[in-house]
Order: C-alpha cells, then structure tokens, then sequence
C-alpha cells in the first residue's frame, strides 16, 4: 500500500509533498517542502492550481485581504507558524492573475527590497516567505511605500509574510491571517477524495474527533486527511502520536545558534515543570542553558540576556499555553501565571527524544537535575524527580546509572529522597523492574544510604505488593538485629536504616492494604525479637499520623472494622505492656484523648475501643490511671472528655 503523487498543498514555510506510504510495519510521512533561506525563482503554475482546488477560504477573511492586496499592491501578512501564511500568500497572487508569482530569497535586508524591482521583471507576481526582521533590520514604512510606487507602474503585486515582530513600524498596516479551523481543512480535503457519506462517517470517527479536539498545525490536519482516505484503522490511530513526535524531533533538529539553544532549554524545562508557574520554568530553563552552552561550540559562551523573548512568542513557538491557577506552596495557596503545553502528550515524548535522541546532551541534562534535586523547593524537586521517572521509563540502565544511583548514595539528603521519589514515580508509570531494584537495595549490607533509600520506597510501592514488602522490610529490621548483637557500635548509616524501617511499616498500614499488613503484623508480635519490634514500632508510628484528619486513621478504622478493631486493640495492648514501647504507647492514648476533647467523632471512636485495651484487671487499672491523671497541652486543663471516658471503662 502507497501514497503517491500527492501533493496536498502550502502550510506556513513550506509545500506539503508526496506521502508515501507502505506497509504496516514501515511508514514514511513527508512533512518536507520550502524552508530555510529561499533562493529566487519562479513557482510552477501546476502548483498554483493544485493548491487552488484544495485551498479553504472559510474563516480567513480571504476577500477582504485580497481587495486590499488589489489596492496596495503590497502586503504584509502576519500570523502565526505553521497556520498556511505562504499558501494564503501564494492563493492572494493566483486569485488577482498575478502570474507568474516569483519566490524571493528571505534573507534579503528590508532596506534593499525595493532594489529588486529596480528592473521591469517577467513575473506580475512576488512573494517572500518568512522575512527576517530584527532590531538592526526593522521593517519600516518607508520600505512599503517605496515598494508600492514601484510595483504599481510595473502591474505587479508582492506579499512578504512573517510573524509577530516588534520589530515593524508601527505605522504599518499589517494584514492579519486567521488560518482556517481544522475541521474546515480535513472535510473540505476529504470530500475532494471521497463522496459526502464517507466523509462524514470518517469525520465521526472516535480517533478523527480525538484528533480534532487537539490544537493540530494545518500540515499536520493535510497529513491526517491523506491517512483517513486510506481507512486504515491502525494507521489512523497511529498518526496523531506519530506527528507529535515528528514536531518534537523538528524543534531539536534546527540549527543550534545561541537564541534556538536557550529556546530547546526552555522545551525541556516546559516538559519537566508541565503546568508549573511559567517565572519557574524561565528561571530553571536559564540554569540548564547555562549547562548546555558548555557543552560542545565555544561560541555558546556569552551572557544570558536579561530581557529574552517574550512570554506569548515563546510559548506559541512551544505549541503552549499560559494560563492563572492557585500554586500551592508552603505559605498556603498562591494565584500564579502557569505554563504548559496544548497536548498533554508532549512532555514525556520530548523528554525520551532529548534523552535517547540527543545523547550528547546527557551531560548537560544531568548537571541541571542535580542541582534541581537539591532546590529548596519541594515542587522542584518533585518535578526533578518525575522527570528522571519518565527517563528511567525510557531507558531504565542508563537512568539508573547515570542519575539514580548516584543520587541514591549521595552525602545530601534532598538527594536521597528524590531517589526515593523518581523510582515511586518510574513504577507508577510502568518503568520496568523497579520492585526488584528496590528489593535487592534493602538487602545491601555495603551500601547503608542505598538502603536508607530502598525501605523508604518500599513503604511507598508497598500497597501495590504488601506482603513482599513487609518480608523485606523484616529482614532488614532482623539485619539490623544481628548486627547490633555482634558488632559493639553500629554507623550513622545503619541508624538511619533502622529507624527508617517502622516509618515504612506505617504508611503501609495507613494504605489502601493496611488490612492485610495489619493481619501480618499480629503473628509478629510472638515471632523474632527484630519481627515484634517492627511491628509494634510500625504500629505506633501509624498511630501517631493523623496532621490532616480530625480523628486519627487508625481509631477511625478500627470503628468501622471488626476485625480491625480487634487487631489496633492487640497491637496498642502488646505496646502498652511492652517495656520498649510503654512511655510512646501510653503518650498515644494520651493524644487520642487530647484530640477526643476537640472532636466529637475521635471521642466516640476511642469510647468504643477502651474496653478492649481493658482485657484484665492489670490493663484497666492501667486505663483508669492514665484517664485520672491525662493533661491538656501546654499546661492547659485536664481534657474534660477524660472524665467520660473514665467513667464509660468504669461501668465495662
């Protein structure tokens, strides 16, 4: 199967060429035609004519720029890239006979156009894609007016297309192109190949209509109509991520000056802090430019400018949008102008062709993430972390040499938890092999900061696999056990390690699967010394998390379960009566009640779980005890619901 022989016309800077296409297992896209600088030359008239029969007026305002064209002789469309500002061009010429229309070189100065008219020339009509206007060469009146006198003696037309620029006297009348919807595009390009009934069933495919409902370039709308008349199911699914990465490939492909350097940086930061404060992504994507202009051509070494390109030029060009939201930040929510990009799908896909695509940027790229993991920012740090997620996603051996272990065992401790983070965030993507990686870090008895950094994901990864979690963590508690039986004085990092451990046991208690591991924890308590203290320690860290709800989790739960009423009762009894664990034990009950004081629902909770710690006359003398003599914060009265709870044991 193959596309041939078709051209499908003009988008901005460039012929839409042949598609060719072949079978299922290879397929070419041509997004090819007319850029860079453009030497002088005459357009073949086959190719007016066929982009006449597929050029879509609706919306453009086409009459109204070609009547000022027919009064002017000389016109200035502005738009933005990639929305057919050389095919309207090329259509306003068609449209008023000016042929044959002539192709002018880009690069010529604005001050010298009027020089190539200075001689009668063949061609009625002119057009020069793209101008390159810049502060030493502005676009100034005097230019047009100039060229107007000179074109109207000659009965000859021009039309110069370029962008936004301040750089155009403002005295100008520029000539604004509104390119046409996507939708206008694709049916008007489909029912010129296929019968009304097709296109309509084409254009109410679920694929066309998530197409659609994108922000897509008019190339790539041209492109999808080539596919959608071939009715290739796989085909039409596929394209829509094949022209995303096309677009990615094309932005990191230009020519590397200093200005399209800081711009790549800019993407890369745009992908790292996707929907993040846009005063961020400017200020970190300086950093890594800075990073990248070391690398490689010494003519990158000169100052950053202060005052760059504007935020609406350099988030078009990003195929972006900037938009005002609440950030939330440690002084409480924040409104911020925020950045990102029109498809979601971008970030990861320009971050796997920076990272597999331009290795000699890896150097660069890994500087910038260290320094992001260690930004006192915690939003920077997660986002340094996410981005190392979607490499590891990606290419899983080089990530975890290059950044993740070295993070793993660094001396900062922002560090190490942004290890901890990128490989949370690379399972919950999909990266392969990150429990075992994990498993086997908890087990190192040579690296104690790689291991630190493994029982903290593994309370995080944990709820998806509980009970190899918990086996991990309890040989490494048992380890830690040994080793403290044998050696006289165990390390900083071995600390560390050790009391890491009941934290992880914590957060899988309080996690979607707490009521498997608290099941597992109760055999625990007649185990291994290293297994019981785990688990009680575990117990009463979990006890102790309840910042952000009114009722600690795990008394709220235990009012909700049976069975794990009964099990929190085991647990805080063993930990009352244990010797290692009585003084924290008893300081929970304490805040329990404190919390009970305030909230009515903690109070009720805590009513219905006394009885149980009360299993014998010891334990109830212990209960009735603490009650009569628990104090408020801070020197503050005696909570007044003690006395209720007391009073509630006493009749049990």
């Amino acid at each position: 199967m193959a596309f041939r022989g078709i051209n499908h016309g003009v988008t901005a800077q460039q012929v839409i060429g042949d598609v060719i296409a072949g079978g299922k297992t290879e397929i070419h896209y041509n997004f090819g035609g007319f850029s860079g600088s453009q030497v002088a030359g005459e357009i073949p008239a086959e190719t007016l004519e066929r982009l006449a029969e597929e050029f879509v007026q609706e919306g453009t305002g086409f009459a109204v720029l070609l009547e000022r064209l027919r009064n002017e002789h000389v016109l200035v469309l502005t738009g933005d890239p990639f929305t057919g500002r050389r095919t309207a061009a090329l259509m306003l010429l068609h449209h008023l006979g000016a042929t044959p229309v002539r192709a002018m070189d880009r690069d010529i100065r604005p001050g010298d156009l009027s020089r190539q008219f200075s001689s009668q020339s063949e061609a009625r009509g002119h057009l020069l894609c793209d101008l390159e206007i810049s502060r030493e060469q502005p676009l100034r009146e005097a230019h047009l007016l100039a060229l107007r006198s000179l074109l109207r003696e000659q009965n000859a037309y021009l039309v110069i297309t370029t962008g936004h620029s301040p750089y155009v006297e403002n005295t100008i009348d520029l000539a604004a192109w509104r390119a046409p919807t996507p939708e206008a595009v694709l049916s008007a390009l489909l029912l010129k190949r296929t019968d009304a009934a097709s296109t309509a069933k084409l254009l109410a495919l679920p694929d066309v209509t998530a197409f659609l409902s994108r922000e897509n370039q008019i190339r790539e709308v041209v492109q999808y109509a080539a596919v959608l008349v071939q009715a290739d199911e796989e085909q039409i699914k596929e394209y829509p991520l094949i022209a995303l990465e096309r677009q990615v490939q094309e932005w990191f492909e230009e020519a590397e000056t200093p200005v399209r350097l800081r711009e790549k940086a800019f993407l890369i930061a745009l992908a790292a802090f996707d929907n993040g404060p846009y005063a961020l992504i400017a200020e970190l994507s300086d950093t890594l430019y800075s990073a990248l202009r070391s690398t490689g051509d010494e003519t990158y070494q000169e100052p950053i400018p202060v005052f760059g390109t504007h935020i609406a030029k350099r988030l078009q060009s990003a195929r972006a949008r900037r938009y005002t939201a609440d950030e939330q930040t440690e002084w409480g929510p924040v409104t911020q102008t925020k950045a990102a990009f029109k498809d979601d799908r971008v970030a990861p896909v320009l971050l796997r062709e920076v990272w597999t695509g331009h290795p000699a940027a890896r150097p660069a790229l890994i500087k910038w993430l260290d320094t992001l993991a260690t930004d006192g920012r915690p939003f920077v740090r997660t986002r340094a972390a996410a981005t190392v997620a979607v490499l590891a996603f990606t290419d899983l051996p080089s990530t975890m040499a290059l950044i993740v272990e070295r993070w793993a065992g660094a001396k900062e401790s922002r560090r190490q938890l942004t290890a901890v983070s990128a490989l949370t965030l690379a399972h919950r993507i999909g990266a392969p092999n990150i429990p075992q990686i994990i498993d086997g870090w908890s087990t190192d008895d040579q690296d104690p900061k790689r291991c630190w950094v493994a029982v903290r994901a593994l309370g995080l990864i944990g709820p998806e696999r509980p009970l190899e979690s918990l086996t991990a963590l309890r040989a490494q508690a048992r380890h830690q056990y040994e080793k403290k039986l044998t050696q006289s004085r165990t390390g900083a990092g071995d600390q560390q390690v050790t009391a890491e451990l009941p934290q992880s046991v914590a957060l899988l208690l309080l996690s979607p699967a707490g009521g498997t591991v608290l099941t597992e924890l109760l055999p625990a308590l007649d185990g291994h010394p290293s297994s019981r203290a785990l688990a009680l320690e575990g117990f009463l860290t979990a006890c102790q998390r309840f910042e952000h709800a009114a009722c600690p989790p795990l008394l709220d739960w235990a009012t909700r379960s049976p069975s794990a009423a009964d099990g929190v009762a085991r647990l805080l009894r063993a930990a009352v009566n244990d010797r290692t664990t009585n003084e924290r034990a008893e300081n929970v009950l304490r805040g329990w009640v404190r919390t009970a004081d305030k909230d009515a629902g903690t109070a009720r909770a805590l009513m219905q779980l006394l009885p149980s710690l009360a299993a014998g006359p010891r334990d109830a003398a212990r209960l009735d005890h603490l009650l009569d003599t628990v104090s408020g914060i801070d020197g503050q009265p005696k909570p007044a619901v003690a006395a209720q709870l007391r009073d509630s044991l006493a009749h049990v």
